[in-house]
This record gives C-alpha cells, sequence and structure tokens, in this order.
C-alpha cells in the first residue's frame, strides 16, 4: 500500500502532530506501507501570523495535483486543516480519490485564544473540511464526543504511543537546580497557557523545556524560570527523568504526547482536569489533576513513579500504527467494492479493528 500523507505541519517543527507522522512513517515497513510526505517543503513558504516560526506553503492545486502524481498513492491522508491540506482535499475531490484526514488540535479554541472569532465559525470551517472524508481519525473518546457534539460523523479513533527505549527513568541527573523541579515541556504559545504555571507559589525551580512566540514575553515577566529552548532525544529525555514534577498547564490539548512521555520517565504530572491529561490518566495514580494547580503540582511529589511507568506500558507506538493504517485499508476495501461509503467505530459486539461500511442507500434512509 502507497500512502500519502499530507501535512502542513512538519519539520523543522517540534509539536505532537510532527511526532506522530514521523512514528507512523517510521512504523510503516512493519504494515506493508510506503509512505510518502507532502509537506511544505519544496514550495515557496511565509510565517503563520501571530506565529512566524511556523512556516505556511504558498503552493498552487496544480502544483500538490503533480506532487501526487509523481508518487501515485493507492490512499491519501490528509493530516491538517492548512494550505497543503485543503489543496490535498481539492486534488482528491476533483479526481474522486478517497481520502482520510485526522484531528489534531482543538483549532476552534485556538483561534478564540488569540483573535474574537466565535468557536461556533470556526467548528463550521472544520465541518467543511472533514466532512467528504472516509473517516476522521482523533485520539481520545473525549475529543470524539466533542465533535460529534459539533456534527461530526465517521469519527475513528487513532491513539498514540510512547517510545520506551528513550523515555525512561535515569540514575543521574542534567539539571544542577534547586529542588524540587518542576518541568513543562512544549511549545510557548499562548493556547499553552504556560502563565498558569509559571505564576504558581512553588518551592524549588520551575524549568520550561520549548520554543515559541511567547517565549520572550515570558521569560521577562518571570526570570526566575529556567528557560531551556527546545530540546530532543537524548538530551530531551534526560531532562524529563532529572524532574520531579511535569506540570501540564494547557485547557485545550487534544492528548499531550508529552504526557505520556514524562509518565513513561517516572514522572508523576499535575494537570488541570480536562481533556487530554483526563483521558491519558484515566482510572490511573499517576496524575494529580485538580482546578488547583498548585495543589496539584505539590500534591503530585507524593506520587509513586512506578504508576507512570506502568501507564507507559500500555501506549506503544506499534498499535498506533495499526489503527493508522488500518483504517486506510478499510477505506481502500470501501472504494475497490465500489461502495459510496464511510468507515465508522466498530459495534461493541464486534472487534476493535473491524468496521461497518454504510452505501449511499443507506445514508439515504438514515
Amino acid at each position: 500500500m502507497r500512502v500519502l500523507i499530507a501535512t502542513d505541519a512538519w519539520r523543522p517543527q517540534i509539536n505532537g502532530v510532527v511526532r506522530s507522522l514521523e512514528r507512523m512513517v517510521e512504523a510503516a515497513p512493519e504494515f506493508g506501507v510506503t509512505p510518502h510526505m507532502l509537506t511544505p517543503e519544496g514550495f515557496w513558504q511565509v510565517g503563520l501570523p501571530s506565529y512566524p516560526d511556523i512556516r505556511i506553503a504558498l503552493a498552487t492545486r496544480r502544483h500538490v495535483a503533480r506532487r501526487i502524481a509523481e508518487f501515485g498513492p493507492d490512499h491519501i491522508h490528509i493530516a491538517t486543516e492548512g494550505p497543503i491540506g485543503w489543496l490535498t482535499r481539492a486534488v482528491c475531490l476533483a479526481q474522486k480519490r478517497t481520502f482520510t484526514t485526522s484531528y489534531h488540535t482543538r483549532f476552534p479554541q485556538y483561534v478564540a485564544a488569540r483573535w474574537p472569532i466565535p468557536e461556533s465559525w470556526s467548528y463550521r470551517f472544520l465541518r467543511r473540511f472533514h466532512g467528504p472524508a472516509a473517516g476522521v481519525m482523533v485520539s481520545t473518546a473525549t475529543v470524539e464526543a466533542e465533535l460529534r457534539a459539533h456534527g461530526f460523523e465517521h469519527i475513528l479513533r487513532w491513539g498514540r504511543g510512547v517510545d520506551l527505549s528513550l523515555f525512561h527513568p535515569r540514575p543521574e541527573s542534567v539539571l544542577d537546580l534547586p529542588r524540587p523541579i518542576f518541568l513543562s515541556v512544549g511549545r510557548v504559545a499562548v493556547e499553552k497557557n504556560l502563565e498558569a504555571f509559571l505564576s504558581l507559589r512553588l518551592p524549588g525551580s520551575k524549568v520550561v523545556v520549548g520554543d515559541g512566540p511567547a517565549r520572550a514575553d515570558l521569560m521577562r515577566a518571570f526570570p526566575e524560570a529556567h528557560f531551556l529552548g527546545a530540546r530532543e532525544g537524548e538530551d530531551l529525555a534526560a531532562i524529563y527523568a532529572s524532574s520531579d514534577v511535569f506540570v501540564f498547564p494547557s485547557l485545550t490539548d487534544t492528548f499531550g504526547i508529552v504526557l505520556l512521555e514524562a509518565a513513561a520517565s517516572g514522572l508523576p504530572v499535575a494537570a488541570f482536569p480536562v481533556q487530554g491529561p483526563s483521558d491519558v490518566f484515566a482510572g490511573s495514580e499517576a496524575a494529580v489533576l485538580h482546578e488547583d494547580l498548585r495543589q496539584a503540582a505539590l500534591s503530585a511529589l507524593r506520587l509513586p513513579r512506578e504508576a507512570g511507568l506502568e501507564l507507559a506500558q500500555r501506549h506503544s507506538w506499534h498499535s498506533s500504527a495499526e489503527q493508522f493504517y488500518g483504517h486506510m485499508r478499510r477505506a481502500m476495501q470501501a472504494a475497490a467494492a465500489g461502495k459510496a461509503a464511510r468507515i465508522d467505530p466498530a459495534p461493541a459486539s464486534t472487534t476493535a479493528l473491524s468496521v461497518r461500511l454504510e452505501t449511499a442507500e443507506r445514508k439515504e434512509f438514515a
């Protein structure tokens, strides 16, 4: 199976979307898949307004169609709702190609945090984008319920994983700072709500790993905090393992891969009781979720580190890729059968990887 993945989020960006897609590309050979990435690379680019570090492509539908034709995919997956995503969608519709999409970001909430645009407008925009897809992949049950409440259909579950060979406890610390060390990792932007963490009265040290448009302002406002910039690989893993509590102040993340990375490093988590943390840590003693983030952070110091390790063991990138490519195969099977179909989650009485294919005639009776 030759799969083209179209995404506006790609290197040099460092975020959950990029990490997830990179892992899917790495795992592709295990599932008989030859992947190809259609990204802003190779196109003229401009900085995103209010976030110049994110570059968006100045592409045309003709150029995107040519790139698709050169690869000759059996299936197309559209990962983001940016220019590359919209142009790929337009090509798929014009050529009557079956495609799937994924929903990574609570776009309506992110937009509302930056500009006075009603969330209902953003949801209307997103429904139009994802509507023709054979299925829309989401990370958790909470995201699925939220989208269904806003009129989305054909939603599929695509979980996330963590690299246990990289993220794990380590005997030595690379942080020579007063303890306890409270760590936050992620994009340094207004929607991540980092001010809620940095303004807390906590003992020891606060450390922020990541970069973004809000970094300079936050460094001026909170000079006592330690901003380490963007880190990856062994460097990042060592920082996780050297800290005492991971603080996740975001109110809008759909999942938060950093939560699994922290848990795998044996790091207790403090967060608000919102989607993302609530989904990841349901039934686990690896985190304290509380409306009072300071209380959550201090209480997390008493949590057993073993709980996070146990949680992380249940999330593998292999099972994530199995879901990801499994959904695509079923979309291809439906198209090959000549059905105007969508993929829906399996009924409770069937296996997790089975699907229900709805023909156009059945849809008319719905």
